[in-house]
């Protein structure tokens, strides 16, 4: 179904360069109600960010005129806008350094549009929660509050170490966005503990022990397998 959203035209920027793909996300989003600009280069794609100011970025990796991960650079100087990363490229490694760079989401050629707009929604919903909840993140029955450092589960208070509190505090900076193993190891152990997964496994294991019903099926604190952790954010 379209996504109107009170008759507010949501703008979305694509830089794709394969004339086939760029055509079908325009179209595919043009009918559920998305208004659409597309370029085939960085270049064309900065000018379009810089002139449109979009809700979200679709973004390709392979571009003529360079790599997208430059793009996200680009944009994240500036804006924290959502940064769907649209790629044939599948490792591991590729994925890890697009969310270190910023990106928010990741998603593997070849796509069905069902996929593709439900992260689409996905994205824009975090960006909108991001920009309403002035410091106090709630799903179901947590509630985080940034501002006062307090955790709440079924209205009672939940208690945490220190360091439970950072990296809890850390993902609900940006709900839904996966933050790599190495950037939360650096946030609150520090640079030279960049490779110790193992103390990350640990406080995310007992973290996870305090919050959620069934630790082994979280609802909460969600992980991104080789990759790194993200808070739910629907």
């Amino acid at each position: 179904m379209p996504d109107k959203s009170h008759n507010v035209i949501i703008p979305i920027l694509i830089i794709e360069d394969d004339l086939q793909i760029n055509q079908f996300l325009q179209s595919s989003l043009k009918i559920n109600g998305y208004h659409t600009f597309s370029s085939s280069t960085i270049a064309g794609g900065k000018s379009l960010f810089n002139e449109h100011k979009p809700a979200l970025i679709i973004l390709d990796l392979n571009l003529p005129d360079g790599d997208g991960r430059d793009f996200i650079e680009h944009v994240r100087i500036n804006s924290d806008i959502p940064i769907l990363v649209l790629s044939a490229r599948q490792s591991e490694q590729e994925k890890v350094d697009c969310f270190t760079l910023g990106a928010d989401d990741y998603l593997a050629k070849p796509f069905g549009v069902n996929e593709l707009l439900a992260r689409v929604k996905v994205s824009l919903k975090r960006a909108a929660m991001m920009s309403l909840r002035d410091d106090v993140f709630q799903l179901d029955d947590l509630e985080i509050d940034t501002a006062n450092t307090s955790v709440l589960l079924n209205q009672q208070q939940v208690h945490l170490t220190p360091i439970e509190f950072k990296l809890l505090f850390i993902l609900a900076k940006k709900p839904g966005k996966v933050f790599t193993h190495r950037q939360l190891l650096t946030e609150v152990w520090g640079a030279e503990y960049v490779d110790d997964t193992h103390y990350l496994r640990i406080h995310m294991g007992r973290l996870r022990a305090r919050l959620e019903k069934k630790p082994a099926a979280p609802r909460y604190i969600l992980t991104e397998v080789g990759i790194g952790y993200r808070l739910a954010a629907v």
